[in-house]
C-alpha cells in the first residue's frame, strides 16, 4: 500500500510520501533507545510541563489538523474537531495525575513480615521504547491514548501509523518535538507494513501496542511472542445493542443511530449488532430505520453532512460484498445497501438496515466497518445474552433497560470489555479501554493503560540481624 494522502471524498491522491529506508529506521531507532536512557530519569513534573506544552499546542490547531483528519479519511469535520478536543482532554488528564497512578505501593507490612523483609515497596519502572501501530480511523485519538500514559510513564514511543494518513502522522511526531520533548522521545516512522515486523524484533524496542484488524493484531502478537515481548492489542468490534421491554424506546432508537454511524460506522466500539426483544422489536425497527434512512451523505466538510464517505475503495468494496451475501442468504433490506446516486466520486455507502440475519450469513460472524446495521428479534432475556455473545468478538456492549435485575446479569454474562448501560459505549480517559476474546487483550486509558508499559517491581529490604 502506498504511503499517501487519498481523499475519500474524491478519491483523488493529494499526496505521496516516500518511505523510510533502512538507513532512517536505524536512525530512529538509534536516536529512541540513546533518548530512553535518559528520559526515564525525568521527573513527572518535568513530563507534566511537556504534555500540557503539547495539549495547548493542539487546542490551538485543532482547525488545521480537524481537516486534515477530514481530507485524509473522511469523517465529518465537526467529528474531527470533536476528536483533537479528546486528545486534548486526555494529555491534561495524564499530566495531572500519572504521578499519583504510578505512585510506589507499600504492602502491609504484616503481609510480608513471614518474608524476612523490615520494608517491601513496589514501584513502576518504563520499559523503554515502544512501537504503536495505529490505524485511520480515528488517526489522532488512537495514538494520543497510547502516546500520553506512555510518555508520562517515562517511555518513549516509535509510531508507524497507517499508509493512508501520513500527514497526521507527521503532525503527531512534530507536535510532541515541538512541545519540548527530547529529541527521540516520539518519533513517526514512514514505513509500510512490511517494516514492522524487523523493527518488532530489533532489541531495543522493548514492548509494542496495536490497534487494528484482527490479522494484523495476530502478526504483531506473534513476533512478539517469538521475541518475549510486551504487546497491547486492541482489535475488532461486533458490538451488541440490546434494547428490553423496560426501555426507553425512542430514546434507545435515537441513540443507537449515533452509535452505529459514528466515524461513518468505521468505528471498532460502534454498536453493529441490533439485538432487539420481541415486545418492542416493532416499534424499534421503525424509528431505528427511520432515522437511518433520513441521514445526510455527503461531503464531511460541510456541516450538513451526518455521514461521509468510507476511508477507503477497499473498504467500501468489503462492506458491499457483506451486504450483498446477507441479501443472497434471504436478509430483508429495511433502509440504505447501495451506493447513493448523484455521489459518484468518492467511496460513499448508504446508511443501511439489514433484517432477518441468519448464523450461516457472512455479516452475522464479520465485523461491519461502515454504516451497516443488522437487527435481531429475541424472545427472551437468555436468548438476548445468548445472541449477544454470540461472536468471535468482545470489545464492547450496550444494553437498554430500566430492571437492575437485567443489569447485573449482563454485567454477569456479556463477554465483552465494557458494558454501557441506556447509552453508547465511548471512551474515556478515567475508564480502562480493551475487549476480549478476538477483540484484543490488555487495557488502554486509566490507571490500567499507564501501567501496561511499566516494569512493576519489587523492592524488597531484608530485616536486621536480631
Amino acid at each position: 500500500m502506498p504511503i499517501a494522502t487519498v481523499n475519500p471524498t474524491t478519491g483523488r491522491t493529494l499526496r505521496t510520501f516516500d518511505a523510510l529506508d533502512a538507513e532512517g529506521v536505524e536512525r530512529a531507532l538509534a536516536e529512541a533507545a540513546a533518548t530512553a536512557a535518559t528520559y526515564r530519569r525525568t521527573s513527572f513534573a518535568e513530563r507534566a510541563a511537556l504534555l500540557n506544552r503539547a495539549a495547548e499546542l493542539l487546542e490551538a490547531e485543532t482547525e488545521e489538523i480537524a481537516v486534515t483528519m477530514t481530507t485524509e479519511m473522511g469523517k465529518p469535520l465537526a467529528a474531527a474537531r470533536a476528536e483533537a478536543a479528546k486528545c486534548v482532554k486526555a494529555m491534561r488528564w495524564y499530566a495531572a495525575r500519572a504521578e499519583s497512578l504510578l505512585a510506589d505501593e507499600h504492602p502491609d507490612p504484616a503481609d510480608v513480615r513471614d518474608s524476612g523483609a523490615s520494608a517491601v515497596r513496589v514501584i513502576y519502572r518504563p520499559l523503554g521504547v515502544v512501537l504503536a501501530v495505529m490505524p485511520w480511523n480515528f488517526p489522532l485519538w488512537q495514538v494520543v491514548r497510547f502516546a500520553a500514559p506512555a510518555l508520562m510513564a517515562g517511555n518513549v514511543g516509535l509510531l508507524k501509523h497507517s499508509s493512508n494518513v501520513p500527514q497526521t502522522a507527521l503532525y503527531l511526531g512534530d507536535l510532541f518535538h515541538r512541545a519540548g520533548f527530547p529529541r527521540g522521545c516520539f518519533q513517526t516512522l514512514l514505513v509500510g507494513s512490511d517494516a514492522v515486523d524487523a523493527v518488532l524484533r530489533d532489541p531495543r524496542v522493548a514492548a509494542a501496542t496495536l490497534t487494528g484488524s484482527e490479522p494484523a493484531g495476530r502478526a504483531v502478537a506473534a513476533t512478539a511472542g517469538d521475541e518475549v515481548k510486551k504487546t497491547v492489542l486492541e482489535l475488532g468490534g461486533s458490538d451488541p445493542y440490546v434494547v428490553m421491554p423496560s426501555a426507553d424506546v425512542a430514546r434507545a432508537a435515537r441513540t443507537a443511530v449515533t452509535a452505529r454511524v459514528q466515524n461513518n460506522g468505521q468505528s471498532c466500539i460502534a454498536a453493529k449488532r441490533f439485538i432487539v426483544h420481541t415486545e418492542v422489536y416493532d416499534e424499534f425497527a421503525r424509528l431505528f430505520t427511520e432515522a437511518m434512512a433520513a441521514l445526510t451523505v455527503g461531503d464531511p466538510m460541510l456541516d450538513t453532512t451526518d455521514v461521509g464517505p468510507l476511508a477507503t475503495e477497499a473498504g467500501r468494496t468489503d462492506l458491499e460484498e457483506l451486504v450483498e451475501d446477507a441479501v443472497r442468504g434471504g436478509a430483508r433490506v429495511l433502509c440504505g445497501g447501495r451506493r447513493p446516486a448523484g455521489l459518484t466520486d468518492g467511496w460513499f455507502y448508504e446508511p443501511t438496515v439489514l433484517a432477518g440475519i441468519t448464523s450461516d450469513m457472512r455479516v452475522d460472524q464479520e465485523e461491519t466497518f461502515g454504516p451497516v446495521a443488522t437487527l435481531y428479534r429475541v424472545d427472551s432475556l437468555d436468548e438476548a445474552v445468548e445472541r449477544a455473545n454470540h461472536t468471535p468478538f468482545g470489545l464492547s456492549s450496550n444494553v437498554w433497560t430500566r430492571d437492575e435485575a437485567e443489569v447485573e446479569r449482563f454485567a454477569r454474562d456479556l463477554e465483552a470489555g465494557g458494558v454501557f448501560v441506556n447509552g453508547m459505549t465511548a471512551s474515556h480517559p478515567a475508564l480502562p479501554f480493551g475487549g476480549a476474546k478476538r477483540s484484543g487483550y490488555g487495557r488502554e486509558l486509566s490507571a490500567h493503560g499507564i501501567r501496561e508499559f511499566c516494569n512493576i517491581t519489587t523492592l524488597w529490604r531484608a530485616a536486621d540481624p536480631a
